[in-house]
């Protein structure tokens, strides 16, 4: 399987999800291709935030050789399943994406944990560390509904 999470600038959440499920794939001996992107590009070439980096490392996981990228239409010829972080990700995934948006593709993050909700996962990047802490939380519980749903 091919995942790939997507939030706005792949600094924050998305490069946290990427880490939390790839350590689970791993555990779980799962050949899993798991990424990251963002919608806005503003942080190309760029490392996870410091406070994500901090947050994994904390629970013994390494994002530091994480780079950001932009997402592109290509992704949904390349990923089975992309999760979106929050409505405004979703909608500006639609706009790259274009004739290529499958909605069979795509879905909120939170929905694996809260079916249906559409819920967003919080963006930390105007908070402290207890945000980056939060978020981790609710990423660390998410990755393990996915995880159970498609081992």
């Amino acid at each position: 399987m091919k995942v790939l999470m997507v939030c706005l600038g792949n600094i924050c959440r998305s490069p946290l999800a990427e880490g939390v499920l790839k350590d689970k794939a791993k555990k779980h001996q799962l050949n899993w291709v798991i990424e990251s992107a963002g919608t806005n590009g503003l942080h190309n070439g760029e490392a996870p935030h410091p406070l994500s980096q901090k947050v994994a490392l904390q629970h013994g996981i390494d994002i530091r050789d994480q780079v950001s990228r932009r997402c592109t239409a290509t992704d949904f010829d390349v990923y089975d399943k992309i999760y979106v972080m929050a409505d405004d990700v979703m909608h500006q995934l639609k706009q790259i994406a274009g004739k290529k948006f499958d909605v069979n593709k795509v879905d909120y993050f939170l929905n694996e944990l809260q079916p249906n909700s559409n819920a967003a996962v919080p963006d930390p990047w105007y908070g402290n560390e207890d945000g980056y802490i939060k978020v981790y939380d609710i990423i660390n519980k998410t990755c393990d509904a996915i995880i159970e749903k498609y081992k």
